[in-house]
């Protein structure tokens, strides 16, 4: 549990820390944001500000994730602190859907392409580290057989029957890319879609400790054997969810309203891979999508948008992504932010009801 609150904390203190001299640094180098002119026009003014932000919360998680292991290992050499199979490839995870979107960023800041990276090589870059994650962990068996995946679909546990590797590569890159653009979308206002991603981290940092004492490894201890979850490494990925949580509140610090830093693409396809990750690996899957609620509702609004104007030439929202929607109806940028936050944490209280309630079902 010390790696947890280590984990944490480290993250925290390393982003606020970090975050300004990377907006010193990418200030520096003319790294601003493009401002689409179709949107708000409040938006206008904040052409220019320092974008691919990502970068501080990726080094940050993934720094106070290993230092975490570190110190607990020295404070404890009895304790096992290694990091795990499962907690490396959600990382790697990370790291490679960031590296997409940090070359999307780079393309559309540097070499002034407003577009950044062709439709074709992003989605080729998402797939080759979709695809390599999705394979890697079907691999790596524990003592008990478990992977840090498994082939059949999971709620609150897995259900049903195996659907086999191939399928499961395909709903996990189903999983990768939509979760990648959900969070891509919401990030449309300052601290949006960073207070929101916090939200499901802390969210997730508590499912890994509750499956880690309900752990059927642990079944002659456990309160309630009949509900004990098969989950490879619960408790690393607490850790890395808790690193996620810190580093992402540091982060926020200097990305609230008025922003001094945008995340970009870096950042967005990193928290929406690393968010599928978690739920895979944790066999929440389709409890994502709840827990998820407000990156789902904001991905809906567009393919709504864009299926009615195709369909019969009407838009339902005055503009898409929805928090738009409302700016346009004069809405402040803080009102949307702090209103879908909470949308969002009604989302994360309804998802952790529903994973208790499957867990005290089976008592």
């Amino acid at each position: 549990m010390k790696q947890i609150l280590f984990a944490g904390v480290i993250g925290l203190f390393l982003t606020l820390v970090g975050t300004p001299l990377l907006i010193k640094l990418l200030a520096r180098k003319g790294y601003g944001q493009y401002i689409r002119d179709d949107g708000p026009r409040e938006h206008a003014s904040k052409r220019g500000t320092p974008t691919m932000g990502g970068i501080a919360f990726i080094l940050a998680t993934v720094a106070a994730y290993f230092l975490a292991k570190g110190i607990t290992s020295y404070l404890d050499p009895d304790i096992d602190a290694g990091p795990t199979f499962s907690g490396l490839l959600v990382l790697g995870l990370m790291v490679g859907m960031g590296l997409v979107g940090f070359l999307d960023d780079y393309i559309k800041i540097v070499k002034r392409r407003s577009l950044g990276l062709r439709a074709k090589a992003k989605m080729a870059g998402q797939l080759i580290v979709g695809i390599g994650f999705a394979v890697l962990s079907l691999q790596f068996a524990d003592n008990r057989g478990n992977t840090p995946a498994s082939t059949k679909l999971s709620f609150i546990t897995d259900f049903g029957w195996t659907i086999g590797p191939v399928l499961f590569v395909i709903w996990a890159l189903f999983m990768i890319l939509a979760m990648s653009n959900g969070v891509n979308l919401t990030d449309g206002l300052d601290g949006l879609a960073t207070g929101a991603s916090v939200l499901v981290f802390g969210a997730y940092t508590f499912i890994g400790v509750w499956q880690f004492q309900e752990s059927c490894a642990n079944a002659l201890t456990l309160t309630n054997p009949g509900a004990c979850y098969e989950v490879r490494d619960p408790l690393d990925l607490a850790v890395v969810a808790s690193a996620l949580m810190g580093s992402c509140l540091g982060f926020l610090w200097w990305n609230t309203s008025p922003a001094k830093i945008f995340m970009g693409d870096t950042g967005s396809l990193a928290l929406g891979g690393v968010l599928a990750g978690l739920a895979i690996c944790s066999r929440t899957e389709l409890l994502m999508a709840i827990l998820g609620g407000l990156f789902v509702l904001i991905t809906m609004s567009v393919v709504i948008q864009v299926g009615s104007f195709r369909l019969t030439g009407k838009r339902v929202f005055r503009m898409a992504p929805l928090q738009h929607h409302f700016e346009l109806k004069g809405w402040s940028e803080v009102l949307v932010v702090v209103r879908f936050w909470i949308i969002q944490g009604i989302c994360v209280i309804v998802g952790l009801g529903l994973f208790y309630a499957g867990w005290a079902a089976d008592k």
